[in-house]
């Protein structure tokens, strides 16, 4: 079980590395270009992202397994596209708050074009936003790869997965408990430590939480 746990940590991480970093690029680009651009820009891909959320991931990755088969790599895609409309969203609400800042004017005023401000104003200026995000989605991808594996759609035999273990459990849950306690637990601490980590983390680079202290 111990064997299991910790080879099934690895597809866990895989899975929330690859697809938080595909909403992180794709998410923060669509969201700094809303901010950047505005206008009917702003509003088509904001539309985008209220469409995109009406498709959670695991109702995406049953159609994609509907089309494409079961599997990590269908998952992943799945989860990833979920996280977009997220990143792009929070990204555009903090760009514009930067946006409206008397720096960004005289950025302008200096003969910047809207590219150069929103990699070197914007950008960095909402960076600990999105770390502290990160975390976040992190933790809520580890939980949606665990919930698609116990459903059959994510991590496919042999490899192991928190998720199908807790599906395998299930049918010996009188004679075995433990055998559902501890990837139940693995879940549970992964989400519940990464959750930690956002609100260390915001509280760490948050300039006001800082004043405060």
């Amino acid at each position: 079980v111990a064997s299991l746990l910790l080879v099934g940590a690895r597809a866990s991480i895989l899975v929330g590395v690859i697809a938080v970093g595909i909403g992180l690029v794709v998410g923060t680009a669509l969201g700094l270009l809303a901010a950047a651009r505005r206008g009917w820009v702003e509003e088509a891909i904001m539309r985008f992202a209220d469409f995109s959320l009406a498709f959670p991931a695991i109702l995406s990755a049953i159609m994609m397994t509907a089309v494409f088969g079961a599997g990590i790599v269908n998952a992943i895609v799945a989860i990833g596209i979920y996280n977009i409309p997220t990143f792009a969203r929070i990204t555009r609400a903090s760009a514009n708050a930067i946006w409206s800042r008397e720096y960004i004017a005289a950025a302008r005023a200096c003969g910047k074009g809207p590219l150069a401000i929103t990699l070197q104003h914007v950008l960095p200026n909402i960076s600990a936003v999105l770390i502290v995000q990160i975390t976040i989605r992190f933790a809520i991808a580890i939980l949606a790869e665990a919930a698609l594996s116990y459903l059959g759609l994510g991590t496919q035999p042999p490899q192991p997965s928190w998720g199908r273990m807790l599906s395998e459990a299930q049918t010996l849950m009188f004679q075995q408990p433990l055998l559902a306690v501890f990837p139940g637990m693995a879940i549970a601490f992964a989400v519940l430590g990464l959750n930690l980590l956002g609100d260390g983390l915001r509280d760490l680079l948050d300039p006001r939480l800082a004043r405060a202290r």
